[in-house]
């Protein structure tokens, strides 16, 4: 069984349901990347992950454990790190108090998943003094992503990482995505950016409708016809 999964995941706000038995997983040390049309559940899909979303059906497991029922509180204490799309930093507080809020929950020296962070992420340390919203839009990004590191959790989850930056940046914090892979943590990913991110991938889910479309590997998702006629632009 995977690390992270939710299974036959339906639920959405009010009356209507926006995920419809939908299924995603993630193990430790893997890319997983959720595409789609807009209005496919992607956003969806990752909140009813974290818990932000009460579930009609379906259940979701952390390493085995049925964790349907806890609040995003409970699951950032039992590994889970989330990072939304928007009004993801402090804006008047310094890079580095921003990074000290995510050790929170944290009763150790978190002292070394600082110097960890700044050496993932060399800027934040020369801007470490300045305040959040005076960064640019990736560099933002850099600092959400930090903060959610240094709860130093079992799974990363990240909706839109790379919107509103451009591509130069989008290739850098992809890059520093799969360096957070290889230490072993499970990486979750919701993106607009689907060939990239497809590219980067280990899991790719194409998502429509709060359905599974297609679940493959990325490459094959690349590779596949009908996917990159429907969803990638249609380009080889």
């Amino acid at each position: 069984m995977s690390f992270l999964i939710g299974q036959h995941m339906t639920g959405g706000y009010g009356a209507a349901n926006i995920l419809n038995d939908c299924t995603i997983a993630v193990e430790k040390g893997e890319i997983a990347v959720i595409v789609g049309p807009n209005g496919a559940g992607k956003s969806t899909a990752m909140k009813a992950l974290f818990g932000m979303l009460s579930l009609r059906h379906g259940q979701v497991l952390l390493g085995g454990e049925d964790i349907t029922a806890l609040t995003p509180q409970a699951r950032v204490l039992k590994g889970m790190g989330f990072v939304p799309q928007t009004h993801n930093v402090f804006t008047s507080m310094s890079v580095q108090e921003n990074l000290e809020m995510g050790a929170f929950i944290r009763g150790d020296d978190f002292s070394e998943t600082l110097e960890q962070i700044y050496e993932l992420f060399p800027i934040l340390k020369q801007k470490r003094r300045q305040p959040a919203g005076e960064l640019s839009g990736g560099q933002r990004q850099q600092v959400a992503v930090g903060r959610a590191l240094m709860t130093k959790p079992k799974v990363l989850m990240l909706d839109e990482p790379t919107a509103g930056v451009s591509p130069i940046v989008m290739d850098e914090l992809f890059d520093r995505i799969i360096e957070i892979a290889h230490t072993g943590i499970a990486i979750l990913m919701v993106e607009q950016n689907a060939r990239q991110a497809l590219n980067i991938a280990d899991k790719g889910y194409v998502l429509v409708q709060g359905s599974n479309r297609y679940t493959d590997t990325g490459p094959a998702l690349m590779a596949n016809p009908d996917v990159r006629r429907t969803f990638l632009g249609g380009q080889p």
